[in-house]
């Protein structure tokens, strides 16, 4: 007993004079428990709603008042064709879309049954299914404050749903799971390489080579940044025949975007690399500034939009959320560069400021 007490009192001082380590362990659990409290939502609100009403009667402004009245739907636009709503569904502008038939009042005023076209963005399929339900849910009220002549007539809502017609909950998850699995190869991973070298004492041998501090970093992360291209590559042909997720875009530009997305990641394995000293606080950190934020903050799992509002904010700075709305833009949508240009740019801007920090910080910490 007295060696164990032995032990056990060694390891507590050890933990108490690695400050690091005590801070990472204490936050750890408050920052998980906050976001999980927080972003674990499945309502559905604030629903970017078009109307496609190419022949406005007292009817068709009935419904759209009773749209416009409640909070959760946010009136984006009212078209006259239904043309215009591709673009505004393939840059995510809008995720669900009314249309009403010409001479909507006139069918609902000869007793006959009046069609209405419901269109969702079914990418993410529970809260597309939520959205149609909550589209009936209004329309059926509407009829059924309907005067007792015309009470009796059935409006018929025709449902489509774009981009995951199945409602796979697969063509969900495995675009996020990029972002996920990227992480752990790029940012863990070169985290856990460069403190591994500080910890064994053989950074000491690169410190007096000719080797300037990038050309180490260079030496160090290339090997994962080829690992992460694999990775991407390995992903998307389980994906396309594991799981039958289409990929309906250019796959020579998802490969683009992944590897950007793994210069962003390993831009970040660096920079914890540089700030700690061991490898148990390279990975908590790791974890608490990637893995954590990719699943509960990209938008992989929990809708962004159903978030408290300081958490969307939050979200911008989390870089697995731009990739996962590109993954799944290029899988599931097929759009090009065109359509996810800010998403790009957001990225590239992130790996310069990420690279130059992480580069000037791991330098600091040679010399």
């Amino acid at each position: 007993m007295s060696a164990l007490w032995g032990l056990l009192r060694k390891e507590m001082l050890h933990i108490l004079r690695d400050r690091r380590t005590l801070v990472v362990l204490i936050l750890m659990p408050i920052v998980e428990v906050l976001l999980f409290g927080f972003s674990i939502r499945t309502d559905v609100t604030d629903v970017r709603l078009a109307i496609v009403d190419p022949a406005p009667d007292a009817a068709t402004l009935a419904l759209r008042n009773r749209f416009a009245a409640g909070a959760l739907f946010h009136t984006v636009a009212v078209l006259s064709r239904h043309d215009d709503l591709e673009p505004m569904f393939q840059t995510d502008a809008i995720q669900l879309a009314v249309e009403f038939p010409p001479n909507f009042a006139r069918t609902l005023a000869r007793g006959g049954a009046a069609q209405v076209h419901v269109i969702t963005d079914a990418t993410e399929p529970n809260s597309g299914t939520a959205r149609q339900n909550y589209v009936a849910a209004v329309i059926d009220a509407y009829q059924q404050s309907l005067p007792a002549p015309t009470g009796s007539v059935r409006i018929v809502p025709s449902v489509r749903a774009r981009f995951n017609p199945t409602l796979a909950s697969s063509n969900l998850f495995v675009p996020g799971l990029l972002a996920f699995v990227l992480n752990i190869i790029a940012a863990l991973m070169t985290a856990l390489s460069l403190t591994r070298e500080k910890e064994t004492g053989t950074m000491e041998a690169l410190l007096v080579s000719p080797l300037r501090p990038w050309q180490i970093i260079v030496g160090k992360v290339a090997p994962y940044l080829a690992i992460g291209f694999i990775g991407v590559l390995a992903v998307l042909v389980e994906a396309s025949v594991v799981f039958h997720v289409p990929i309906r875009g250019s796959v020579t530009l998802l490969l683009a975007e992944g590897t950007l997305f793994i210069l962003v990641a390993l831009s970040i394995g660096i920079l914890v690399s540089a700030r700690t000293s061991s490898q148990r606080v390279a990975m908590m950190g790791a974890m608490l500034g990637t893995m954590l934020p990719t699943q509960m903050l990209s938008g992989f799992i929990f809708p962004i939009e159903s978030m408290p509002r300081v958490l969307q904010w939050i979200t911008l700075i989390v870089p697995a959320r731009w990739f996962v709305t590109i993954a799944r833009g290029i899988m599931l949508k097929g759009v090009g560069i065109g359509y996810l240009a800010t998403e790009t740019l957001v990225l590239a801007v992130m790996a310069l400021v990420l690279l130059v920090a992480s580069t000037r910080s791991f330098s600091v910490r040679l010399e």
